[in-house]
Order: structure tokens, then C-alpha cells, then sequence
């Protein structure tokens, strides 16, 4: 059944803000409905694609038939059990992979560029970002907080992030243009009107 022109006109207009190259790593995530709400984040700000990686003990999560059904048909989801596998898939589209951790070589989120391809690593609840992923990325990052704990929940801790991100690319324009090829938009929206 076809859209109707209003539902048609959404479609293409939250289609053609789509971000092409920022994007998350959701790692050894143990909670489903952390990973729904960050891919509700994920949709809210544009981001395109989304990297779910499992690896060592952390038993996969499978989200539910209604855990984030809202953003996942928008969303292209690609699963990863190895982290140099998805470190490198990522890096082939040009981006850089931020994680996040406390540390010494930690930086501000604030101080980041993220209007450059960038992928955001976010760790499992208890334990983080993993070391690998902390040794393959090419740098960490944290989010400045003034209470005494310093650790906010992932999906809080994602969507800060994102919007981060979202400031900076609307203040540059990046949502005025369309950043997929036009041949690609149009096969993408064919599919987005089946939906």
C-alpha cells in the first residue's frame, strides 16, 4: 500500500537529514532496554547505522518483538562478534571510534569534533568498555559531570552523547544536505514506504 503524501513527505524529509557517517558501537550491552533506548537516540538524532558487538562472556541480547520496534525498522543494524572485525568495518567508511571511559587520557566530550565520521563506543553496564576496544580505538572520551558519581546509565550516557553530536552537525548545516547518494536515497526510500 502506498504512503499517503503526507506520510510521504515525512518519510523523504526524515530520510534526506539521515547521518551517513556518525554512528554508536553498543558493546556486550546487558540490559535490552538499555540497547532499545539507545537506538530510540539513535533515531531521534539521525544516525543511520548502528553497530551491536558481542564478544567474551557477555551473553548476546536479543531485542524483543516490542523493545525498540519503533526505531529498529528505521535503523540498519549490524551485529558483530569480534571487535577488530567491527573496528575495522567501521574504519573502511572513514571513521574514527571514540570510547568511553574514565582515565587519564580521557577527554571531554565538549572537546571532541564530531561533525567528522565518528563512531561512539558504549560498554557493557558493569564493566565498561571492554580493553580491546579500548586499545583499538583511537581515542576515549568522557562525559564532564559535577556529582559525586561519575557514571551515568549507557542509554543517558548515549543519548547526551548523540545530542552532542547533533548540535554541532545542525550548527554545521549537515542536516540541510543530503549526505546518502541520490541513487542510494531513492532505493532506501522505496523500501522505507513498505513500512
Amino acid at each position: 500500500m502506498e504512503p499517503t503524501p503526507k506520510r510521504l513527505e515525512k518519510l523523504t524529509e526524515v530520510l534526506r537529514r539521515r547521518q551517513t557517517n556518525l554512528t554508536i558501537i553498543l558493546e556486550n550491552i546487558n540490559d535490552k532496554h538499555n540497547l532499545a533506548a539507545c537506538l530510540r537516540s539513535c533515531d531521534a538524532v539521525g544516525v543511520s547505522d548502528v553497530y551491536i558487538l558481542y564478544h567474551g562472556t557477555q551473553q548476546e541480547r536479543k531485542l524483543g518483538r516490542n523493545a525498540a520496534a519503533s526505531a529498529t525498522k528505521w535503523l540498519n543494524l549490524h551485529r558483530f562478534y569480534d571487535v577488530e572485525k567491527c573496528f575495522s568495518e567501521i574504519r573502511s567508511k572513514g571513521m574514527k571510534i571514540y570510547t568511553t571511559a574514565l582515565g587519564e587520557e580521557s577527554v571531554s566530550l565538549y572537546d571532541l569534533d564530531l561533525t567528522d565520521g565518528v563512531a561512539l563506543c558504549f560498554g557493557n553496564e558493569h564493566a565498561g568498555v571492554s580493553p580491546e576496544a579500548l586499545g583499538l580505538a583511537d581515542g576515549n572520551f568522557n562525559i564532564p559531570q559535577a556529582g559525586m558519581i561519575q557514571s551515568l546509565n549507557i542509554s543517558v550516557a548515549c543519548a547526551v552523547s548523540l545530542y552532542e553530536a547533533y548540535r554541532q552537525r545542525k550548527d554545521a548545516k549537515y542536516y540541510d544536505s543530503l549526505q546518502y547518494p541520490e541513487s542510494e536515497f531513492n532505493e532506501k526510500l522505496e523500501n522505507w514506504k513498505k513500512k
